[in-house]
């Protein structure tokens, strides 16, 4: 099992490649995520470990899903998402942010698609016909 210190070192790496990767410095993200510049630089560091709702202020600084975070913080266990997902997070072609925005899409559509469904469903079919009744 992991030490805490072990997980806020884990997702201040993760927070500051990704940070790295959307060209964002340390400042523009204090800013876009509503944190301070140098409670988020412990947080990087490792010194800190934050709370799910400073991941998701971060996370919408980051412009990347909350989730994705959740889950290298270890409050969230990774996501089964099938063989579909599987793929997309084996593909050594695409950077992080690539395979969370690929995700999300999908999962979105999945959601779309499952809400869709009950209304376009047929009813289920009765031991009653339309003769009987």
């Amino acid at each position: 099992m992991e030490k805490v210190a072990d997980i806020a070192s884990d997702i201040g790496e993760y927070i500051r490649q990704q940070r790295n990767t959307a060209k964002i410095s340390l400042r523009q993200l204090s800013k876009l995520a509503g944190v301070s510049n140098p409670y988020l630089s412990q947080i990087e560091r490792g010194v800190r470990k934050p709370s799910a709702e400073i991941l998701q202020q971060i996370a919408k600084g980051l412009r990347i899903s909350a989730e994705a975070l959740y889950v290298q913080a270890g409050i969230l266990d990774l996501p089964t998402g099938g063989p579909v997902g599987d793929a997309i997070r084996a593909d050594a072609e695409l950077t992080e942010r690539q395979k969370q925005v690929l995700l999300d899409v999908y999962e979105s559509f999945r959601r779309e698609n499952a809400a869709a469904r009950p209304a376009a469903a047929p009813a289920p079919a009765t031991n009653h016909t339309e003769e009987s009744a």
